[in-house]
């Protein structure tokens, strides 16, 4: 008579092999190359004249020419230090003001409605503003963009520490965990996926108030190289200036992800 309680080896189930990644890549490539055909056959179709819409050819001959000589690399360089730059004082002070108020109703309150005031007033509106306090050098557009980048990420920030369920805390609290380890080991890793969605967004408002900052007065950068070639319908450039913004923005936020998929492991991106 075989023993009941006999069981035989427990066998542990192969792990479930994640989604390959060219795979995860053909629905974007295949919508880029559809979009990247339906503006060559408009471009091409007459109906539209070459010089208001030059097709992919003629706007990747212009980006070329930027290229060669040196045009891209400054504009693309001043930007990118114009937006990094901001976006990293925006995300640290609205991150840090996200977790004060999500975490502290009292001050929440006091604050909450400042910032509501605040947020429908777009980054362009205070551009003359910032030329009459600051005048027309970096500081204005760094805090331009600063000043979008903060509201955008403070907003995702602070809904996401508020809904971290306060029975966890209470829990840490009652085991004797000091307010620092309450944080690191609680309230960050629970409000960590709110916070890279607030990375993600505030990295976009962040090239967006670039161009309402570089509108405003630049004597380089990609939003004013989009104005000066406007101003002489380079319209061909134009497109090629679109282009690397669309494309840094695609790349910013690729990498914002895979950050977070290494860092914020426990939650999907």
């Amino acid at each position: 008579m075989s023993d009941p309680d006999h069981r035989g080896p427990v066998r542990t189930p192969a792990p479930t092999p994640g989604p390959d990644p060219l795979r995860r890549l053909l629905p974007p490539l295949g919508t880029a190359a559809a979009a990247l055909a339906l503006w060559a056959a408009l471009a091409s179709s007459g109906a539209v004249t070459p010089a208001l819409l030059p097709g992919p050819g003629a706007t990747l001959h212009a980006l070329a020419g930027a290229a060669a000589d040196g045009t891209l690399a400054t504009d693309l360089g001043a930007s990118l230090g114009r937006a990094g730059q901001g976006f990293a004082l925006g995300a640290a002070v609205g991150s840090a003001l996200g977790f004060a108020t999500g975490h502290l109703p009292r001050l929440s309150a006091a604050v909450t409605p400042l910032v509501s005031f605040l947020r429908p007033i777009p980054a362009i509106a205070l551009v003359p503003l910032a030329t009459a306090w600051f005048g027309i050098g970096e500081s204005a557009k760094r805090l331009l963009i600063a000043y979008a980048v903060l509201l955008a990420v403070w907003l995702y920030v602070h809904d996401g520490v508020a809904r971290v369920p306060v029975s966890h805390l209470r829990a840490a609290r009652s085991l004797g965990a000091p307010l620092h380890r309450r944080f690191a080991e609680v309230l960050l890793p629970a409000a960590a996926p709110a916070l890279l969605a607030a990375l993600r967004y505030g990295a976009s408002v962040a090239l967006l108030a670039l161009v309402a900052a570089e509108l405003g007065g630049a004597e380089d950068g990609l939003a004013y190289r989009l104005q000066v070639d406007g101003q002489f319908l380079r319209v061909d450039r134009m497109f090629a200036g679109l282009l690397v913004l669309g494309l840094v923005g695609v790349l910013v936020d690729l990498a914002l992800a895979a950050l977070g998929r290494r860092v914020v492991h426990w939650e999907a991106s």
